[in-house]
């Protein structure tokens, strides 16, 4: 098997359907289609809908497999860290500037963040500045 790869080695960003299988996929770390299936909600996709999302998660690189005779057990290449890591940073780049002052703005200013969450923000954000000084000094 391989070893999943870092966010610097995600290779595409992903569709709606095919992020669905892969979050089943990271849940399941590994297996065969009729594995997948189980884990999704009424109404369940065909089972050639599924199969045909997954040869396509191979082709871009997000999903490897293992074959017996027939048979194809299939596992995540790419981490969910590494993807969500990559898809953030795209998020933030095409959508608020590569800013994280723009998207805390945007959140207030949205009325998605109370003053409370924004202060337990900025304290998660001045832990991280200390813990950064103290790993230079």
């Amino acid at each position: 098997m391989s070893t999943k790869k870092n966010n610097a080695d995600v290779p595409s960003t992903l569709t709606r359907a095919e992020e669905e299988v892969m979050q089943i996929l990271w849940e399941i770390e590994k297996g065969m289609v009729h594995d997948l299936l189980e884990k999704f909600p009424e109404p369940k996709p065909a089972y050639n809908t599924v199969s045909t999302i997954i040869r396509i998660l191979e082709q871009k690189g997000f999903v490897g497999h293992k074959a017996y005779g027939r048979t194809h057990e299939y596992f995540p290449v790419i981490s969910k860290t590494a993807y969500t890591k990559s898809s953030f940073k795209g998020f933030m780049t095409n959508y608020f500037g590569n800013s994280y002052k723009s998207l805390a703005s945007f959140f207030a200013t949205e009325g998605k963040l109370s003053i409370r969450e924004l202060e337990e923000v900025q304290k998660t954000i001045d832990a991280q500045i200390r813990k950064q000084k103290e790993g230079q000094s």
